[in-house]
């Protein structure tokens, strides 16, 4: 039964709406507490993920880092509160480079990310002064160290990483990183709201009443006509939906999308190790192909980039049970969600190819594909890569959105923010970043034009 009335209404169950319920209901002691969807819970995007998570994060300052340690704290609190329910591990994330530049840019990216709060570099150059090296556990996340190892000795490379390219001439080992159960948090998020008086129901939001110039009621259609429910806050967890569910509001969030997908495949060749890290290239690559298979791919407009150099970024984990996960963000531009998702047919073949030019065996399958898997969702991004979480101009709304990828692991600091601005509570330091008002400044308009990177993978 649909109730009329609740403290505060979530739009969207996903990870971030459902990360926000756990921390009003369980955390800030919130009562009436009503999640709305029209799918089940972590249906739409949340489920695509990778389940990663990272305190790796490049600049201007220090707001990613300080943010996703509270996150990963928060993570490692749950994963003991819950007996080891969300299988937390830090098998951490390696770059690779085979390039002379390469080393260059992940000693500038090392310096960089551990200035900024993400633990202590230590370099392996192959004397007899080089710190010890300490390989990650096949799981498990506790006594391993943070920062990153920065390793340019040809051997400690080839001993611990064998299945990389043997002209790699140098790895980065960011080492607060690694994996988790996504859906085991999301639901662990979901029982212990509901036992703490939060509700979700199956519906759409077809309108929001903003009479008087607050939020002060929603209109509900769960398949058995429309309802009205008078709230006191609102908060667009939307996903993808953001942007849509903002303009009810009246409100113009500035959110793009951009489609991503993952095929994750069974490796029988054994070609990706499965006790490996998140391991990506930071390099550019030329796919390789047959002087048959180019004069196709020269046929069509579409495919003739496939021959140009590519954008670095290809990468992979083991998934358990010989599977692998991979991904390969070439084509990042933006788009308009549309459901259902469709996939490029090639997709799966461009992936692998560029994974073997990191980790040649998977050239093994190229004349006979693996048996694979793709699915994925839209990452709903600012212009500098940086979320949504905070107020809205409409009194009793907000926001908790555009996590671009990152949302499993940035949900816990992400719902523990967004309650403490609901209940009033004492904020972090790196709130303000996060705040729609902050492009209203001028001056921060401005920095925008000269960041850069933006920290995505």
């Amino acid at each position: 039964m649909t109730p009329k009335t609740a403290s505060t209404v979530i739009c969207g169950a996903g990870i971030a709406g459902l990360a926000a319920a756990y921390y009003l209901s369980v955390k800030q002691g919130a009562r009436d507490v009503l999640i709305v969807d029209e799918l089940g819970p972590l249906s739409l995007t949340s489920d695509k993920s990778t389940e990663c998570y990272r305190n790796w994060w490049p600049g201007p300052d220090d707001v990613m880092v300080t943010y996703m340690n509270r996150s990963i704290d928060l993570l490692e609190a749950i994963e003991e509160e819950s007996g080891g329910r969300i299988v937390l591990g830090r098998r951490g994330y390696l770059f690779a480079t085979a390039t002379e530049e390469g080393v260059g840019e992940l000693r500038a990216r090392a310096e960089i990310s551990c200035a900024l709060g993400a633990g202590a570099l230590r370099e392996h150059l192959g004397d007899a002064t080089d710190p010890h090296y300490l390989p990650a556990p096949a799981s498990g996340y506790r006594d391993m160290p943070d920062g990153a190892d920065l390793i340019t000795d040809a051997n400690l490379i080839r001993r611990r990483f064998p299945y990389l390219h043997p002209e790699t001439r140098a790895v980065l080992h960011a080492r607060r990183c690694g994996w988790l159960s996504a859906q085991q948090l999301g639901m662990y998020f979901l029982e212990q709201a509901r036992a703490h008086g939060a509700r979700l129901i199956r519906a759409r939001i077809t309108a929001i009443d903003t009479t008087g110039g607050r939020v002060c009621g929603v209109m509900l259609d769960s398949g058995q006509g429309v309802e009205r429910i008078a709230i006191e806050n609102f908060v667009n967890a939307a996903g993808p939906h953001v942007g849509a569910v903002g303009r009810m509001l009246g409100v113009e969030l500035p959110i793009h999308y951009e489609r991503r997908a993952k095929v994750s495949f069974h490796d029988r060749l054994g070609a990706f190790p499965q006790d490996a890290p998140m391991t990506i290239s930071i390099d550019p690559v030329r796919l390789a192909w047959s002087e048959e298979e180019r004069a196709l791919l020269c046929e069509h407009e579409e495919s003739r980039a496939l021959l140009d150099v590519m954008p670095s970024g290809v990468h992979a984990r083991p998934a358990g049970g010989n599977s692998v996960m991979a991904l390969w963000t070439y084509d990042g531009r933006s788009v308009e969600p549309v459901f259902p998702i469709t996939w490029d047919a090639h997709y799966p073949e461009i992936v692998l190819r560029g994974l073997a030019t990191m980790v040649p065996a998977m050239a093994g399958y190229f004349d006979a594909f693996p048996k694979h898997f793709v699915d994925g969702g839209y990452y709903a991004k600012t212009r500098e890569n940086r979320p949504l979480i905070g107020p809205l101009p409409v009194a009793g709304a907000y926001v908790i959105s555009a996590f671009s990828g990152y949302g499993i692991m940035a949900s816990c600091a992400g719902g523990e923010l967004l309650a403490a601005h609901i209940a009033g509570a004492p904020l972090p330091s790196y709130a303000p970043a996060f705040l729609l008002e902050r492009y209203a400044d001028a001056g921060y308009q401005e920095r925008l034009g000269n960041w850069g990177s933006s920290g995505q993978m």
